[in-house]
């Protein structure tokens, strides 16, 4: 029996990011996975998949251009299936790849099968091979996430498919209901309605992401009813109903009943632990399959952690990656520098949003004294160079000492815009630096001084600069 300073189950971000630390540490390192290819949901089904098709969405359908030759343009006029797995298909195979090479270049051994607990430090694994156990010091619970399935939902993988099902349709459905306005919901919404499809989403709370700031929000769902997405919000799915024509009828609490050639139901995921017979070690999921962990990602078995989708909110591929590594470096007595308190988030809608930091509605819970300040991309000539008129930034900061306090952005490049405004909140600057700093032109990145004069000409004049 092999045994090993630490095993993680799960290949993921956060499993590939825990066990290349904790080689990086020379530690023995072994990773599980227990299906036939490595990158877990991330790779596979979930995070690549889902921007790859983004990406080949907005390309065929000549969306970034409209705004400049029309309405009416289109690079590719009938867009098939097999035109947006292309390319999906293409980076996943790469991705698999980098993971392969990296867990290779750093010795980390690879196991495929299902694992499941023996005892606190023995794991046994069930392959096609037959079955083996491996013991370890420690364990890294990195199993992710499956999309839920309700009882009462008639799934068929055809015209009541789940959040992974869209991947394995044969062909572009006509019109497509999503119930549940999640992130993966919404962004679903938006890639099929840039597509063509009537889009309906149907959501129980009253607006969209309840944790992002309500400015954005409301851009976001001004954006999405102009590309035709009919939004439900604080509404209620009674019944799925598969009627033998093909067609899928919904029945609303407040609304008349829906038909519609294909519904996605996008409520939750649930955390993939039902397999790791976890009585035997005396944790407990949730009733989501999640496990809870304390700061150092320990579950209530101090040698065992458990990181990324599997421990709940944000569940992002990037906060896993670095829940992997601060795991590894925990169990070994290595120090960790990270700063989770300036965590960005990108939500890959069209357009996207990134934001760091505090929203409005968290200031004015709090009753801290804010200012703000915003740049509209019409407003920026680099917007203009792109052709996006939606696209915003919104810097917030103390009205008295200046610190930047959040930045919420809405547009083509927000998710990469945001990194520069997280920057400056590491380093504790002040709303000033953008004034005194000189941007390239043009460029997106000018955003950030026009937003902060904005915001400096709404304070109580005289102001003085910092320094």
């Amino acid at each position: 029996m092999a045994h090993y300073d630490m095993l993680v189950i799960g290949t993921g971000p956060a499993g590939q990011k825990a066990a290349i630390q904790a080689a990086k540490l020379n530690k023995k390192v072994g990773i599980i996975e227990r299906k036939q290819v490595v990158g877990g949901v991330c790779i596979n089904t979930g995070t690549i998949p889902s921007k790859a098709l983004r990406e080949a969405v907005l390309y065929l359908s000549g969306f970034r251009q409209r705004t400049i030759y029309g309405a009416s343009y289109r690079l590719k006029k009938t867009i098939t299936i097999e035109d947006l797995t292309f390319r999906a298909n293409h980076v996943i195979k790469n991705e698999i790849l980098v993971v392969q090479d990296q867990m290779a270049r750093n010795g980390v051994d690879f196991f495929f099968g299902s694992a499941s607990f023996v005892d606190p430090h023995r794991l046994r694994v069930e392959s096609h091979r037959g079955s083996f156990e491996l013991t370890a010091d420690f364990i890294v619970i990195a199993v992710g996430t499956e999309p839920a399935r309700p009882s009462n939902v008639p799934f068929d993988g055809k015209t009541v498919i789940d959040t992974d099902g869209l991947l394995t349709m044969k062909r572009i459905p006509d019109s497509m209901v999503i119930v549940g306005g999640g992130v993966i919901g919404t962004e679903y919404a938006c890639i099929l309605a840039t597509l063509g499809v009537a889009v309906t989403l149907i959501d129980k709370r009253p607006r969209l992401l309840e944790f992002v700031d309500g400015e954005i929000i409301d851009a976001l769902q001004r954006q999405m009813r102009d590309i035709g997405v009919v939004l439900y919000n604080q509404e209620e799915v009674v019944e799925i109903i598969r009627k033998k024509s093909g067609v899928v009828q919904v029945l609303l609490r407040s609304h008349g009943p829906i038909e519609t050639s294909t519904l996605m139901y996008a409520v939750g995921r649930i955390g993939s632990t039902r397999s790791l017979n976890l009585e035997a070690v005396g944790l407990k999921a949730d009733d989501r399959g999640r496990l809870a962990v304390n700061e150092h990602f320990q579950t209530a078995v101090p040698h065992i952690y458990a990181v990324g989708d599997v421990i709940g909110f944000p569940a992002l591929a990037s906060t896993s990656m670095q829940q992997g590594r601060r795991a590894s470096c925990h169990a070994f007595g290595q120090p960790d520098r990270s700063d989770t308190a300036l965590l960005p988030y990108g939500i890959y809608t069209i357009p996207e949003i990134s934001m760091v930091g505090r929203n409005e509605e968290e200031l004015q819970q709090t009753d801290i004294p804010y200012g703000v300040g915003i740049a509209r991309y019409k407003e920026i000539a680099r917007g203009q160079l792109i052709g996006d008129q939606t696209g915003l930034l919104k810097l917030l900061f103390h009205r008295h000492t200046r610190h930047l306090l959040g930045v919420h952005a809405i547009g083509e490049g927000a998710t990469e815009l945001i990194h520069i405004g997280q920057a400056v909140m590491a380093f504790h600057g002040k709303i000033d630096y953008f004034v005194d700093t000189v941007f390239n032109y043009p460029t997106l990145a000018e955003c950030y001084k026009v937003a902060a004069l904005d915001g400096i000409n709404r304070l109580p004049r005289p102001w003085v600069p910092y320094h």
